[in-house]
């Protein structure tokens, strides 16, 4: 498959399987983010890995909405960088997070961003807090967004690319879209 045929399929799976993730299939993944470029190769970011059932019940209480599949995946890879090291410090962890959404997608396994900088947990205590203190991160790391991945428990279409939303491109500078 194509890299085009790789995006017109990935999707946002928030709905697993119990079927485990094979750990070479996991060393791929994680392998994905280590490969992403970064702002003059800084790198400034970091992954945590869990698989433990009772750790990803916990992160799934981060925030009050959208952070459910995080108990029902089997595999969640929280994804942290460094301002310190990066000014670029939340694109490099973007786009190390989305090289493994794409790699597991390509290996026939599901998975979703949870968005946990900027946000906050039911009882108003910000988001990366309540990880940071489930994981132990060190407080001069952010928490951008937490990875889940198993396989699907629901079925998508491939993207159309008919539906594309073609007036979202300018060509040559912003041009009036009356």
């Amino acid at each position: 498959m194509d890299l085009h045929e790789l995006l017109l399929r990935r999707h946002s799976i928030r709905r697993y399987t119990d079927k485990p993730i094979d750990p070479e299939d996991v060393k791929t993944i994680l392998e994905a983010g280590l490969l992403a470029p970064s702002s003059k190769n800084a790198r400034s970011w970091q992954f945590v890995v869990v698989e433990d059932r009772d750790t990803l019940i916990r992160l799934s209480e981060c925030k009050p909405a959208y952070a459910t599949s995080i108990k029902d995946a089997m595999l969640a890879v929280v994804v942290t960088s460094a301002p310190a090291e990066s000014e670029a410090y939340i694109e490099d962890a973007s786009v190390a997070a989305i090289f493994m959404h794409l790699q597991a997608e390509a290996l026939g396994i599901g998975s979703c961003w949870v968005q946990v900088r900027g946000r906050l947990s039911a009882d108003g205590e910000p988001s990366e807090d309540v990880v940071r203190d489930i994981l132990a991160i060190p407080h001069e790391m952010t928490v951008e967004c937490i990875m889940t991945f198993g396989y699907s428990a629901e079925t998508r279409k491939p993207v159309d690319p008919a539906k594309l939303k073609w007036e979202k491109v300018h060509l040559g500078s912003w041009r009036n879209q009356e």
